[in-house]
């Protein structure tokens, strides 16, 4: 899945778009987390600038016979999912890893994280990726994981959300300064 040609004024204009398009959500739609009470005020989420360095090449491993690990949620119950990937990549040279998780059932891809930036640039309670495959990924393909579209759960917005915390496991040593900053 990896990108042999790269647009990049196409990605940033589409990221551009796609953050337009969820602020426009969060400040209108009924489902909205944003408490109907303060979606009048509300002017837009904060973001990093787009940077095609966040947007890295991952070497995919797949675990064959994934194991459950049970995630804390902001409202303090517990959910489970199964550890099916662990995406390997190089942020700054230096190689990173964080794991992919799955529902029984469910087809994409899950990727809860905190790094350097959790609690004073963005959600204390971590962010999130999640993607999909056009095809059954084998360990050794190479996807591209774009972290500039890392996004704060609805629980960042409202305590009547339980998101999921993301496990120790997938709490990085580094600064990601891309996608979603805290409000």
């Amino acid at each position: 899945m990896s990108d042999t040609e790269f647009d990049v004024d196409a990605w940033e204009e589409e990221l551009r778009e796609q953050r337009a398009e969820k602020d426009r959500f969060l400040a209108e739609h009924r489902q909205s987390p944003i408490p109907p009470e303060q979606r009048e005020e509300f002017e837009g989420l904060e973001y990093f600038d787009p940077d095609p360095e966040y947007r890295v090449d991952a070497a995919v491993t797949v675990h064959e016979d994934p194991a459950p690990v049970t995630m804390d949620t902001s409202a303090g119950t517990e959910v489970r999912y199964l550890r099916t990937l662990t995406l390997a990549f190089l942020v700054n040279g230096v190689e990173q890893h964080l794991h992919a998780y799955q529902q029984d059932g469910d087809g994409g891809y899950f990727v809860p994280f905190r790094d350097k930036t959790t609690g004073q640039q963005t959600y204390e309670g971590g962010r999130y990726i999640e993607f999909e495959s056009d095809r059954e990924l084998e360990t050794g393909d190479e996807i591209v994981l774009d972290l500039n579209l890392a996004y704060s759960p609805f629980c960042a917005y409202s305590e009547t959300f339980a998101c999921p915390l993301p496990p120790e496991e997938n709490w990085l040593d580094v600064v990601i300064p891309a996608g979603e900053k805290s409000l």
